[in-house]
């Protein structure tokens, strides 16, 4: 059992009382034969983290214990608010005089007032997570400035401290949250980010509000500069020699983090397949300044016009990106691969390589296809046809075991030299992108499957199926729009899916259908449980492949790798201080990549909103993506989405059918999928919203 629980069980089974925080220390540095210094940091990162409150001077209890529970404060613009708790059907309301000043996104402990089958009333009695920023524009009244903040659900505006920044009326600025021991909440202005009319300002302000930021902390900095540029030979010793294989990499041409690397040969019996992966561990030790900077950061995120790195650049792009013609510390899974596309053996071992070449998508594809070679494809092309042969088999077992084939576009823009949208367009995916992916997943499945069998803590990327609520309600989809559905089975399989999918693959109503299921589908998050990949239809899977700009993908290195030193041998007592790394490096990274998505797809608006706001009255061909109560929202080839509100389509009564997804009158019926023509109306970039009407025929 590890410290952490140690503590929470002593708590738990005394509520633990004492007349002074020497004599509670004391008595748990005794009680665990720990030093009491060691005992108070476990303690106090226990007390941040809600799991300890002190529910009076120096009496202390576990939560969820006494009424008191946790969870994420979501507020309204009425200024009453709800508390999302883990193991609660309903989230616990929380009256407006009972939020103790708490703000949307902050993590808060609540006493539950009342509770029934209903749901539960709680007040906020601590925020034990608090906003460490907040966005927003600044208003004047008199002479004194405030804060509205850009999150409509933060019902009150903020006063603005004094400080040496020169702040004026419409500016968009980030500010410090600062509570006074009166309970009062204001703010202090840390960052001007520009006037409220400028796109790049409004970009700028997104960004800022999911707490996102280029520039790492000086202490990073400076840490940055002792980690080595080259490989060293004392560093090479005991790794396995790969640099005499012809390894290569294959990214987007806009990549500089390369952090995998690929080596196929054709065997006797089959194919050995390498997957090499930045050793990223190596340089990132646990606890460090970087380390610390990069579990909170938890992912990179992609902007179109930026990224945002987990890592700072000289290790993402300097001396953990897998460069061409140096030496590259790396974490290797060779897999050997029969004809019948089965993983017969495999080795996962610390190595180092030397990559012969930095590819192309695109240089790759050509190659492929016959289309062109350079001095680079040329002499590899024959590794790019094998590893095609070996994507094939892949790719017909990957059919076979029912895995999901949804089609998610992804948007491109275009940006001219100022910086600034001038197109978009659907990003091209071609058969290279199909062959590193289909070998990253064979990878991430190999060593998944291999450390759960062992035994050994681990990070999994797991997809659960969805439930049979949502199943029915796709089933009640299909019936509404006559399409036929095979027989709902007792066990949800993603085969079925697939099954449905395949079914329309040649109807009009294709897109709608698989924006249907896969709005069916759960979230994929990270979790210390082997709980499955319901999509990709595995039974183990986790993210191995990409350290450089993924949180989890570093905690398993670490895992590996200290399984490799310890030669398998880890004992039960590290076995509980590794799943309790692995919990808090999954629960800590979901929440990150879930604040990433929320950041990218804000600012993809806002990007489409700014490219829509000069053709107001232009008329467009779309389809409906969503139809709602109050209206229907519509797409445009490009992927741009608006409303088009219920007051703006044809004078009529209109009933919505939930079920199938329509809003019927008695002349006129708008369904989910139809093709309709759409009028531009209005864009508002500070909400991003974009609003169409029925054009005129």
């Amino acid at each position: 059992m590890s410290t952490k629980k140690k503590i929470l069980e002593l708590l738990n089974g005394n509520s633990l009382v004492f007349s002074n925080a020497d004599k509670l220390f004391l008595f748990l540095s005794s009680a665990l034969d720990m030093e009491e210094n060691q005992v108070k940091k476990i303690f106090y990162s226990l007390l941040s983290n809600g799991e300890i409150f002190e529910l009076r001077k120096n009496k202390f209890i576990t939560i969820p214990s006494h009424g008191f529970v946790k969870g994420e404060f979501f507020g309204t613009a009425k200024g009453f608010g709800f508390v999302k708790v883990d193991g609660f059907k309903e989230d616990v309301f929380i009256p407006a005089n009972k939020t103790k000043g708490a703000m949307d996104g902050e993590l808060v402990i609540v006493k539950l007032l009342s509770q029934n089958q209903e749901g539960a009333d709680g007040e906020v009695v601590s925020i034990y997570k608090e906003l460490e920023s907040i966005v927003g524009t600044v208003e004047v009244a008199g002479n004194n400035f405030f804060l509205s903040p850009d999150n409509n659900k933060i019902s009150f505006d903020l006063p603005i401290m004094k400080t040496g920044l020169k702040i004026q009326k419409n500016m968009k600025v980030m500010a410090k949250v600062v509570r006074t021991d009166a309970g009062k909440v204001k703010c202090c202005v840390s960052e001007i980010l520009g006037l409220k009319d400028d796109v790049k300002a409004l970009e700028l302000s997104i960004i800022r509000d999911h707490n996102l930021f280029e520039n790492f902390p000086s202490q990073v900095v400076e840490a940055e500069k002792k980690v080595p540029k080259t490989v060293s030979d004392a560093q090479k010793k005991g790794r396995l020699d790969l640099t005499k294989e012809i390894i290569f990499t294959i990214d987007g041409a806009d990549a500089k983090d390369l952090d995998d690397a690929v080596h196929i040969k054709k065997l006797d019996d089959g194919y050995e397949l390498g997957v090499h992966i930045a050793d990223v561990g190596n340089y990132v030790p646990v606890g460090s300044v970087i380390d610390e900077e990069a579990a909170k950061r938890g992912t990179s995120v992609y902007f179109p016009t930026s990224v945002l790195p987990m890592l700072p650049k000289s290790l993402s792009n300097g001396i953990c990106s897998l460069n061409e013609g140096v030496e590259r510390l790396t974490l290797s899974c060779i897999m050997k691969v029969d004809f019948s596309g089965k993983v017969v053996d495999y080795q996962i071992c610390e190595s180092f390589i030397k990559s012969v070449a930095r590819l192309t998508y695109k240089e790759v594809y050509a190659a492929i296809t016959g289309e062109s070679l350079n001095e680079k494809t040329q002499p590899l092309q024959k590794h790019f046809l094998l590893m095609r042969e070996l994507c094939d088999i892949l790719e017909a077992n990957t059919k076979k075991r029912g895995a999901l084939d949804l089609e998610i576009p992804e948007v491109q823009f275009v940006f001219d030299d100022a910086g600034m949208a001038v197109d978009i367009t659907r990003r091209e995916r071609n058969e290279a992108h199909r062959l590193i992916e289909d070998f990253m997943v064979l990878a991430n499945e190999t060593v998944a499957r291999h450390f759960h069998k062992a035994g050994i803590p681990f990070v999994y990327r797991v997809h659960e199926a969805p439930t049979k609520e949502k199943l029915f309600s796709v089933c009640d989809f299909l019936k509404g729009i006559g399409v036929r559905y095979p027989k709902i089975p007792d066990n949800i399989t993603p085969a079925y899916f697939q099954e449905i999918l395949d079914g329309v693959e040649n109807l009009n109503s294709k897109d709608v259908v698989n924006k249907i299921v896969l709005r069916s589908m759960q979230k994929a998050k990270y979790s210390n449980k082997n709980l499955g990949h319901f999509g990709l239809s595995l039974v183990d899977y986790c993210h191995f492949t990409s350290p450089i700009r993924r949180y989890p993908d570093l905690t398993i290195h670490r895992i590996i790798k200290e399984w490799l030193h310890k030669k398998g041998s880890i004992c039960a007592t590290r076995k509980d201080e590794l799943d309790e790394f692995a919990f808090e490096s999954a629960e800590t990274s979901s929440s990150c990549e879930r604040n990433a998505d929320y950041a990218e797809r804000d600012v993809d608006d806002l990007w489409k909103a700014y490219l829509m706001k000069d053709r107001v009255g232009e008329v467009f061909d779309a389809s409906i993506s969503s139809v709602t109560n109050f209206g229907i929202f519509v797409a445009l080839e490009n992927t741009v989405e608006g409303l088009v509100k219920v007051e703006d389509l044809p004078d009529d009564a209109y009933l919505f059918l939930e079920k199938q997804l329509k809003l019927k009158g008695s002349a006129h019926v708008f369904s989910i999928g139809d093709h309709v023509k759409v009028e531009l109306v209005n864009v508002n970039l500070h909400t991003r919203n974009i609003d169409f009407k029925i054009a005129n025929p």
